[in-house]
């Protein structure tokens, strides 16, 4: 087999097995998945909310789930369950979370903002929701939320920013919701810090900035 045609399949395996895992353990807040092939098979995992309705009493379910992630085409996969430590900072989790309630009947704009003032009030530096899809008329379109700073370009739009999907099945149609998170850990390209300095610092950075200056004249 060619790469490319590898590289592809791979790739279709895990978007498969992503879904299809996000479709099992909805009841327990998915908040994503990894896979990464090792020499001893497939290790996957598992970020969810709650990790014992995915274990199970003894087990037993997390045993049923990894034989069935056999059936798609994985070599020895062994799957683990990690518990989010930090579920407002999980954009996944949150995006799960949010078209859940609109599912229960929550209105999409309370649904938005509940949402956003949560995350941001965890301490996260910055969050978008949108929710699309049939809102309050027959036509379509996209209600957004933001508060604090989000990247919308460049590299750090995709390796600080952490964003997830979800959609919302309702009886006039299907809700997309979209959920961006700037975690408070992550430092930005244009943030800085001034260093406080104590004043016999100060003097000693004076005293050899002007011996500088006077090598420079004197030369």
């Amino acid at each position: 087999m060619a790469v490319e045609r590898k590289f592809i399949r791979d790739r279709m395996i895990k978007l498969k097995v992503k879904e299809w895992l996000k479709e099992e353990v909805k009841n327990a807040g998915f908040g994503g998945v990894d896979v990464v092939r090792t020499p001893l098979g497939t290790q996957i995992s598992l970020f969810v909310e709650r990790p014992g309705l995915v274990i199970g009493r003894g087990g037993r379910r997390i045993k049923i789930l990894q034989e069935k992630l056999k059936e798609f085409g994985l070599d020895n996969p062994q799957l683990s369950v990690d518990e989010v430590k930090k579920p407002e900072f999980n954009a996944q989790l949150m995006a799960t979370l949010l078209a859940r309630a609109l599912e229960r009947g929550w209105y999409f704009r309370r649904a938005g903002y509940r949402f956003l003032y949560r995350i941001m009030e965890a301490g996260a530096k910055g969050c978008q929701i949108e929710i699309s899809g049939k809102l309050v008329s027959e036509r379509a379109r996209t209600e957004k939320f933001t508060a604090g700073t989000i990247v919308h370009t460049g590299d750090p739009a995709y390796e600080l920013v952490d964003k997830g999907f979800d959609i919302a099945v309702k009886k006039l149609g299907v809700y997309g919701v979209s959920v961006k998170i700037i975690p408070p850990d992550v430092e930005l390209p244009d943030e800085f810090k001034v260093k406080e300095v104590s004043k016999e610092e100060l003097e000693e950075i004076k005293k050899r900035v002007m011996e500088e200056a006077e090598g420079g004249v004197a030369q």
